[in-house]
């Protein structure tokens, strides 16, 4: 099939074979100017319409983006923990609701006790849920197992998830997210090591906290990840100032991701580094309300991206358009850099940014329509802009009042 993506108001383009944006360099990096897109098979073919394509899509008024890239999810997971929120409004701190048993453990508990079926189900439906909101690839994580076994579990879940899914989808192994019951911290990495070497994942985890792990577990993991030919990745200061972002750039970290409490002194090797500032602006909303100074690492030239984080305790939120709604608001973002970090620089954090994430000729055809420039995007917050999400060259997903575009 052949698309031709015909008078568009605006089509983002971004400099030619770049395989991240630094941030301060966003405004001269995206243009943003009226034309077309053409697709042949699964790919990105040429930047003008064509009247013999396979199917012509009315583009008037709208802006033609890259499919957006989810680098920071927990899918798969079981239920949902609203009675946190409400306690987290209400005052309690995640610490101490972490812990009475709540937070990772309490999501422990529902994935050992909901069938692989059932998890797939809630899995599946939000998957539907990105796409619709124009996520044509995301990450998914391990980490609610607390066990070996349902470490594998997890992870053969995820597998599979991705295999039903029309978007491309890259598996992360979160291998310390919380220490299991009953053991320490040192004898858990020691179980799960051998995980570490299995399955079709692509990168580590570790949530370094005080109600989790520290500098020196960071450290371990680094030294399993490339042992394993992994990346590392790592959740950092989302609660407190840890100090983690220096360890995790000595073991060549691809991302740190939350930096709600990111210690000022490393901000700027941080920036500097080949390493990606993950920001989770609705874990911040909906956790402890710190902000990540995404202004600054920004203005420093860091590679920044954002995600949802989507996860049942913090912030279960599916809708990338919404997260860059907050990220503009919260940091001072433009509307391009909160493009750039839910595209390509969301893309290369997994090692995607080869074959998508911005709109080349030859690159794989994941394009979002909007039905707006990409200036409403973060103003009509809460509004869905999405009209049309095209994967792999296939329309997959159109807004039922935005069909009058399909020819």
């Amino acid at each position: 099939m052949s698309l031709s993506l015909e008078n568009a108001a605006q089509v983002a383009r971004y400099p030619a074979a770049a395989p991240y944006v630094r941030l301060n360099a966003a405004a001269g990096a995206v243009t943003l100017e009226p034309g077309a897109l053409t697709t042949d098979g699964a790919h990105i073919a040429a930047f003008d319409s064509d009247v013999s394509a396979t199917r012509r899509i009315d583009c008037a008024g709208a802006a033609i983006v890259p499919g957006f890239v989810d680098c920071h999810t927990h899918l798969p997971f079981a239920g949902w923990r609203a009675e946190e929120y409400a306690m987290k409004v209400a005052g309690r701190p995640y610490e101490e609701i972490a812990s009475a048993g709540g937070g990772i453990a309490s999501s422990a508990r529902a994935f050992a006790e909901t069938s692989d079926d059932d998890v797939l189900v809630q899995a599946r439906t939000l998957a539907r849920e990105m796409l619709a909101h124009g996520t044509t690839s995301f990450e998914t994580k391990s980490g609610y197992g607390l066990s070996v076994e349902a470490e594998r579990r997890a992870l053969r879940l995820a597998a599979a998830l991705a295999a039903e899914v029309p978007q491309t989808v890259r598996s992360t192994a979160l291998l310390a997210h919380a220490v299991p019951p009953g053991m320490t911290a040192d004898a858990w990495l020691d179980a799960i090591a051998p995980v570490a070497a299995e399955g079709d994942v692509t990168a580590l985890d570790i949530y370094v906290e005080s109600v989790a792990f520290d500098l020196q577990h960071l450290a371990r993991m680094g030294d399993l990840a490339r042992a394993n030919g992994r990346d590392l990745r790592a959740h950092v200061e989302q609660f407190s100032t840890m100090r983690s972002v220096p360890v995790a750039l000595k073991h060549g970290a691809r991302s740190v991701d939350h930096l709600a409490c990111l210690h000022p002194d490393d901000l700027g090797p941080l920036a500097a580094a080949e390493c990606a500032a993950v920001l989770l602006p609705g874990a911040e909303l909906l956790g402890d309300e710190q902000v990540a100074p995404g202004r600054a690492l920004a203005d420093a030239g860091a590679i920044g991206v954002i995600a949802t984080d989507c996860n049942p305790g913090t912030s279960p939120i599916t809708s990338l358009p919404l997260i860059a709604g907050l990220a503009v608001r919260r940091y001072g973002w433009t509307p391009r850099e909160a493009l750039i970090a839910m595209t390509l620089n969301a893309a290369w954090v997994l090692r995607l940014h080869d074959d998508l994430g911005s709109l080349e000729v030859g690159k794989r055809a994941d394009v979002v329509i909007l039905d707006a420039p990409l200036e409403h995007l973060p103003y009509r917050f809460g509004h869905n802009p999405v009209a049309i999400v095209i994967a792999g060259g296939e329309v997959v997903h159109v807004r039922e009042d935005q069909a009058w575009r399909l020819g």
